[in-house]
């Protein structure tokens, strides 16, 4: 049986995938969804539920155009705006909660995108995940979004234990420093997508191997099952 992490030993292990992250993918903020403001990037992210960053990127360009403010989501049409939408699955209620969500943006923000945690998942169809996107991408604010990606690698590390998303994000707050919040998620993604593939995770090319409790077990093993 494998010796027992100790808290000291852990958070010295932290700080080398940190450091490994880094030197890889650098630390520049990058956004997966194409946006040109905060109101964007919130429809975006709405939309990117259950779907792939990529899908909704080719969806926005015309749904930008045609809807092309707040105001204009908020006076949409429904059975309209879930043809435009449809080919991202779960679109009725996605329309649903776009319309509403920028009727709450145009009459309780004045057109504009809140910046607190609790204004922002006072919004239709914005939880935690999407409240934090906004928070870290457009306002900077240090905060963890916990996707797939960040759930799976940030378990398989040893960096949390939880299902929860929340739980999760909470987990990694005590683990991670604040400064690297942001870009964790970033940097996952990127690994998540190109290395650590949750059907065939490329250990052998992992840059964080040494690094990995889990890496080259076989998929019961796996700290994240």
């Amino acid at each position: 049986m494998a010796k027992r992490e100790t808290k000291a030993e852990r958070q010295a292990r932290v700080l080398k995938v940190l450091e490994a992250l880094d030197r890889e993918y650098g630390t520049s903020y990058v956004c997966y969804l194409n946006h040109e403001n905060p109101w964007q990037l919130l429809i975006a992210v709405i939309l990117s539920a259950q779907c792939t960053d990529a899908r909704v990127n080719m969806v926005t360009p015309d749904l930008f155009r045609k809807y092309d403010s707040p105001e204009k989501f908020a006076q949409a049409d429904l059975k309209e705006l879930e043809k435009d939408i449809h080919s991202l699955g779960f679109y009725h209620m996605k329309a649903k909660n776009i319309i509403s969500c920028c009727q709450d943006l145009v009459e309780k923000f004045g057109g504009g995108v809140p910046r607190t945690m609790e204004e922002l998942t006072s919004l239709a169809g914005v939880g935690r995940k999407t409240a934090n996107v906004i928070r870290g991408n457009i306002y900077h604010e240090p905060s963890i979004v916990v996707d797939t990606h960040v759930k799976r690698i940030s378990r398989k590390l040893g960096f949390a234990k939880e299902e929860d998303p929340e739980k999760i994000e909470y987990e990694l707050m005590k683990v991670l420093p604040k400064e690297h919040w942001i870009l964790w998620n970033i940097q996952i993604i990127t690994l998540g997508r190109s290395i650590c593939i949750a059907r065939n995770p490329k250990c052998s090319q992992c840059f964080l191997e040494k690094l990995c409790p889990s890496a080259g077990l076989e998929p019961s093993q796996k700290r994240e099952d």
